[in-house]
């Protein structure tokens, strides 16, 4: 098992994230972040779950999809560090 660690960047993705929800329903929007917490702990068991990034095509650079979200992340020897969320309509930026 592996711990995951969030990056600066990606913690203020998901209030970015929860702030715009929160318009039209701020418990919804409470929800929808725990949810995607929830799946990003799955990394902790199974670190290569997730496709490896078209965009940049690194073994260890790694995305997961959640509903209209992509969580981009990056396999360390002992950890996972999540870099960023963001919708999937929008470009990658890294």
């Amino acid at each position: 098992m592996v711990r995951i660690e969030w990056t600066e960047r990606s913690l203020e993705d998901l209030n970015q994230i929860h702030d715009y929800i929160a318009r039209d329903s701020k418990s919804y929007a409470t929800l929808f972040i725990k949810k995607l917490y929830n799946t990003v702990q799955k990394l902790k068991e199974f670190p290569n779950m997730g496709r490896i990034v078209p965009e940049v095509n690194i073994p260890s650079v790694r995305e997961i999809i959640f509903q209209n979200y992509r969580i981009i992340y990056r396999t360390m020897n002992n950890f996972v560090e999540i870099i960023t969320v963001f919708h999937g309509s929008r470009l990658l930026r890294l």
